[in-house]
């Protein structure tokens, strides 16, 4: 099984899922994709699976911080290139298990998804 947990580091839902894998014992790779960046073919893959309405977080502060021309234009043809500039507007935590990609957490799902 291979499960990568991506978020940032400081984000206190991504801590939540972090202490929960490590509290079940659960292995897996943690990306921070703020200070380690994205991979533009990653990101193209999650926009694909998920839809840019379900990536991008808006209800954060580099959404509300962004110029009314930006906000206005995002939609499914400018969601990467914005992502990419700003990848703490993706929702977080994104979980990939075995290829499977689920945004955010909540203890219930992860115990539904891993069996526990």
């Amino acid at each position: 099984m291979t499960i990568t947990l991506y978020g940032i580091k400081n984000c206190d839902t991504v801590k939540k899922a972090r202490k929960w894998l490590e509290q079940q014992g659960i292995d897996y790779r943690f990306i921070d994709h703020r200070a380690d960046g994205l991979e533009p073919a990653e990101l193209d893959l999650w926009l694909a699976t998920l839809g840019w309405e379900t990536l991008v977080n808006t209800r954060g502060t580099t959404y509300r911080s962004l110029p009314q021309a930006d906000k206005a234009a995002l939609g499914p043809d400018t969601a990467a290139a914005l992502l990419l500039a700003h990848p703490a507007m993706i929702k977080r935590p994104l979980l990939n298990l075995d290829g499977e990609l689920h945004v955010g957490f909540k203890p219930e799902l992860y115990s539904r998804l891993f069996n526990r």
